[in-house]
Parts: structure tokens; sequence; C-alpha cells
């Protein structure tokens, strides 16, 4: 299982919210052992510590698509083979094995 933290504000110094996500996530590496991702846009900030299930190597989050989409995504979408053939099959090209990816694709 993994874990997500995020925090938004227009109050505090991005260093001070930065630093913060980076403890909370922290705190969460029980819930996430094998990796860690953050993003930041404009006073949000997220992080995430990852239990990898699927795509073990490559599975990294935050994905941010080319149109700059961000998913952190802490789920498992079943049938996201079946969908990942379907969007391929609409020219979708996927960097990863994830249905992170998948649903991250079928948002946009």
């Amino acid at each position: 299982m993994c874990g997500i933290v995020g925090l938004v504000s227009s109050q505090r110094s991005p260093g001070e919210l930065r630093s913060c996500v980076r403890s909370m996530s922290d705190l969460l590496v029980h819930r996430g052992p094998d990796d860690e991702g953050f993003w930041d846009y404009d006073g949000v900030y997220l992080g995430i510590r990852r239990l990898s299930i699927l795509d073990i190597n490559g599975g990294h989050q935050p994905i941010i698509s080319e149109t700059k989409n961000v998913i952190i995504f802490n789920g498992e979408i079943y049938n996201y083979l079946e969908l990942r053939k379907e969007l391929e099959a609409s020219g979708v090209f996927f960097k990863t094995k994830t249905d992170t990816e998948v649903l991250l694709a079928a948002y946009e």
C-alpha cells in the first residue's frame, strides 16, 4: 500500500512547503518502502511513497503526461491491460507498464 501526502498554500515559502512534504513522506516509508517521488507547481506540493506491485523498476511516480497532466495514484485497475490495448489502438504510446499511466491516458 502506497502513501500519498500533499499541501496547498500561498502563505508559506516554496522551500518550507517542499521540506514539509518531504518530512511527511518520510513518516510514510513503511507504506511505500520501494520508491518516493515529489511534484510541485504554483503552491501545490505532492509526494508519494510507493510499494511497487506493477512495473517494479519502471513505475516511478508522479507520472507527467506530454500535456503536463500529473498523476499520483494508490490503487489497482483490474482491467488496465484491456484499457491499455484500446488506448494503444487509438495511438497512445506508453512509457511504463503501470495501471497508473493507463489511468492518466484514459483521463486525457
